[in-house]
């Protein structure tokens, strides 16, 4: 069905399959698959098409939904009995186009989100552990003071969203693009980002303790405070600054450390000697001595 609508709209502007595939930055055999119904577009790349192809994005599918920013139409299958949380919800809002939606203080979403787009949505102070988040577009959202502990962000769109204050322990993040999110104060401890961009994000007072980083991009950001026991494997980094931080066991095994910067930072041993032998500019860190 999205394939035949993919060719409707796009003969309709009279764009040809290598045109519309220009315009995505992908190759015209992929355009010709979602067409003959041989594989489908992901959210992200949905929300690209609906642009060039000058459509809504509920021409795609009825199982996408515009919400208002107030949810009170949508009610749960049961009422809460007594001693449950007041508002734990059980229906599936995956596939959803979420825009301008106030979820705070809601319970119990977990595997319930995926595939979903989501703008200007607030999250605040809600129970978001376990959830699992694949290729979601989330922009401009509020998910400030909650508990996102042990979630999966795979293939997702992160962009301009609030994170202060919130729990993210021993979360993953899988192929995702995270660029200007503000994660002040977040607890990033047992976090791992594998191959993911990670851009222009605020990470003032985050606690960063056994966080990795593997096989991804790390531009215009500042770490501050203690980073330990943490891990850089295979990253390439561009305007990255280390300031007042103190560095305990953390390991980097990177192919450049030159574009790491060091402003009034302390490290233990064994992180100098990583530094040191990823030739790293040494200047700007004193060496933490028992």
């Amino acid at each position: 069905m999205i394939g035949n609508k993919i060719a409707e709209a796009r003969k309709k502007i009279n764009i040809s399959q290598a045109e519309l595939a220009e315009h995505l930055f992908i190759s015209p055999q992929a355009v010709g698959k979602w067409e003959r119904g041989e594989s489908i577009p992901d959210i992200i790349t949905i929300n690209k098409l609906a642009k060039v192809l000058g459509v809504d994005l509920n021409y795609f599918s009825e199982d996408f939904q515009s919400v208002p920013a107030e949810i009170s139409a949508v009610e749960p299958s049961a009422e809460p009995s007594a001693g449950q949380q007041k508002n734990k919800l059980n229906w599936d809002m995956s596939r959803g186009n979420w825009i301008d939606a106030d979820f705070s203080g809601l319970n119990g979403l977990n595997e319930k989100f995926s595939s979903s787009n989501l703008q200007r949505c607030k999250f605040i102070g809600s129970d978001l552990s376990g959830l699992l988040l694949k290729s979601n577009h989330v922009d401009g959202c509020d998910f400030s003071d909650s508990n996102i502990s042990s979630s999966r962000f795979q293939s997702a769109h992160l962009v301009n969203n609030l994170f202060n204050d919130c729990s993210l322990k021993a979360a993953e993040f899988s192929s995702c693009h995270v660029k200007s999110c503000n994660f002040s104060g977040v607890d990033f401890s047992g976090t791992t980002f594998r191959s993911s961009d990670f851009q222009k994000n605020t990470a003032t007072n985050a606690v960063l303790n056994r966080t990795s980083f593997i096989n991804s991009q790390l531009a215009d950001i500042v770490f501050d405070g203690t980073l330990e026991d943490c891990y850089f494997e295979n990253c390439a980094f561009s305007k990255v600054t280390f300031q007042n931080s103190k560095l305990i066991n953390t390991f980097f095994k990177c192919r450049s450390l030159k574009r790491l910067q060091f402003i009034d930072c302390q490290v233990d041993r064994m992180t100098y000697e990583f530094l040191k032998n990823g030739k790293a500019d040494l200047s700007g860190i004193t060496l933490i001595t028992a």
